[in-house]
């Protein structure tokens, strides 16, 4: 009989920032009870996932095992943690566990799918526990840039494991816990199994700075500014979206919040009681009718999204108000790499309508990081003191020098990426086993696998067109006419001079034409040689060869 194991297995964010999912496991191998912690997203870009809306992590593995999972457990609201709650829950019918914030804002989601609110469970910090199967797990409060997130104290029968989840040292964040070195060493003080580790600014060797010293450089900013004031920041660190709101107020500025996930935010935050005495807002409505240099408007968009407010009053007005020569644009923000065309895109946008913008490029006077630098882990390792440390969150070169600094201050550090699993039992960890991972789009309303090929097809498109091909044959099996073709993001007219669809369709009229009545009899033949007609007759005219689709038409 097999003894039983605690193993611990990422699904999504240990080789990539974003898209976080972890399981942990206790029990007979093959048959753990399992429980969940985060179930976030990562988001599109054009250049891999084109149209696509979000991405999850493929969760076929917990699926075809959802009579054991006990429970999911939510250390934070951030969207790569909490993003992916709705759209796994119909496939998983797990409870959902979660502090005050984070569960509201979880709740909107829920709804917003048509799930029962009551399949999420609000949970108190530390000392609370909740058990579920073998397990006993507790909100340990840690400082983020977003209200109530916590570390996840997880007890099992091999010992105390601690969940990180998102974290910085922060004595003094302005909205949500500080950390709390006392709590944090009594949690510890009896042993620590293993540390499960932010790894995000492992590379950043400068101590982190606290978000209250972000406030006097935003509040000389927005009070010497002439024109209207206009900032963006992530809506989710509602600790700077009241720094900014506080700003605005000292200064005589109206507030206005633009973009659905601002509202949300600070809605949630003042309904849970996490931010008090947020100053006054006005409608963009009303504030149509105040002058500009009485104004500040707090915006979502910090990542050049498209759609988003600030990309919206980059191109020209948005619920009527515009920015003009003169205003302040501030990004209290950084850019996530990946984001900065989008970015630089708004920036010029801005900059040809007269508007000064400015950016943390400075020196770090209007942002501060939500994840520990290099100095903050090592004071959590030295805090926690683990056996053994597991780096998460963080793509494959930061889980790998979080190992190196693991492994020179005498822990045991454990390399694991997406799909690894982790055999925690006893005092020697291994590799369990390997569990294939992957993505799941979102695409509008629909959860299509990374390898069922339409991401790869409108890739595909994108890049070389796409061509209809058209062909009515008779009873008899011969050509009915011509065969006719449309094309889609080609050009009009190759280096011939003359039209391509015409060039096409007279290379096709003459391969029908040539064919013998064994091709023209089979569908499979007739399309596979049409496509090559097209792509070939496309290639000589343009240098590309499009996508081809051909349709055949049988009259019997």
């Amino acid at each position: 009989m097999s003894s039983e194991r605690l193993i611990y297995l990422p699904l999504g964010g240990a080789g990539e920032i974003g898209m976080n999912a972890y399981v942990y496991g206790y029990g007979k191998p093959g048959k753990e009870r399992l429980i969940v912690v985060d179930l976030g997203v990562a988001f599109p870009d054009m250049d891999g996932s084109p149209g696509v809306d979000l991405i999850i992590a493929d969760i076929a593995w917990l699926r075809e095992r959802k009579d054991r999972i006990e429970a999911v457990f939510v250390t934070h609201a951030h969207e790569d943690h909490v993003g992916g709650i709705a759209h796994t829950y119909g496939q998983l019918q797990a409870p959902i566990y979660a502090r005050k914030f984070t569960a509201n804002i979880a709740a909107r989601k829920m709804d917003e799918h048509g799930h029962p609110a009551d399949a999420i469970h609000v949970t108190s910090a530390w000392p609370q526990q909740v058990s579920v199967g073998p397990f006993t797990v507790g909100f340990l409060p840690i400082s983020h840039s977003i209200p109530e997130s916590s570390a996840l104290v997880i007890d099992t029968p091999e010992g105390r494991v601690i969940h990180s989840g998102d974290f910085k040292i922060d004595l003094t964040p302005g909205v949500g816990e500080a950390f709390d070195p006392e709590l944090w060493a009594e949690v510890c003080k009896d042993g620590v199994k293993a540390l499960v580790c932010d790894s995000t600014n492992v590379f950043s060797r400068e101590a982190g700075r606290s978000e209250a010293t972000v406030g006097p450089a935003i509040e000389e900013l927005v009070s010497s500014a002439e024109g209207m004031v206009v900032a963006t920041t992530f809506a989710s660190n509602v600790a700077r979206v009241k720094t900014l709101a506080v700003a605005a107020d000292k200064a005589g500025r109206s507030v206005v919040l633009l973009g659905r996930a601002m509202k949300r935010m600070v809605e949630a935050s003042l309904e849970t009681g996490v931010m008090k005495d947020f100053p006054p807002v006005v409608s963009p409505e009303d504030a149509r009718g105040i002058p500009r240099e009485n104004l500040m408007l707090l915006v979502t968009g910090s990542q050049g999204e498209r759609r988003a407010a600030s990309a919206q009053l980059a191109r020209g007005k948005f619920q009527g108000i515009e920015m003009k020569e003169g205003d302040t644009f501030l990004f209290s923000s950084k850019t996530i790499p990946g984001n900065e065309k989008g970015v630089i895109r708004i920036i010029n946008q801005f900059s040809e309508r007269g508007v000064d913008v400015v950016d943390d490029s400075s020196g770090g006077h209007y942002h501060v990081s939500g994840h520990a630098n290099r100095p903050d882990l090592e004071t959590l390792h030295d805090v926690v003191k683990p056996q053994v440390l597991i780096p998460m969150h963080g793509e494959h070169r930061h889980l790998r020098e979080h190992v190196k600094i693991a492994d020179a201050k005498g822990m045991k550090g454990v390399m694991a990426v997406n799909g690894m699993m982790i055999d925690l039992s006893g005092n020697t960890p291994k590799v369990a086993e390997y569990v294939e991972t992957g993505r799941t789009y979102i695409d509008g309303s629909v959860q299509i696998g990374a390898l069922d090929g339409v991401v790869r097809d409108r890739i595909r498109m994108a890049l070389n067109g796409h061509v209809t091909v058209t062909v009515i044959l008779d009873d008899e099996d011969e050509p009915l006419g011509d065969p006719w073709v449309d094309a889609m993001g080609l050009p009009e007219t190759g280096k011939s001079g003359a039209s391509l669809v015409d060039v096409l369709e007279e290379d096709l009229s003459q391969f029908l034409g040539r064919s013998k009545a064994a091709t023209l009899r089979d569908d499979t033949k007739l399309n596979d040689g049409l496509k090559r007609v097209v792509r070939q007759s496309a290639n000589d005219e343009i240098g590309k060869k499009p996508e081809v689709t051909v349709v055949v038409s049988r009259l019997s």
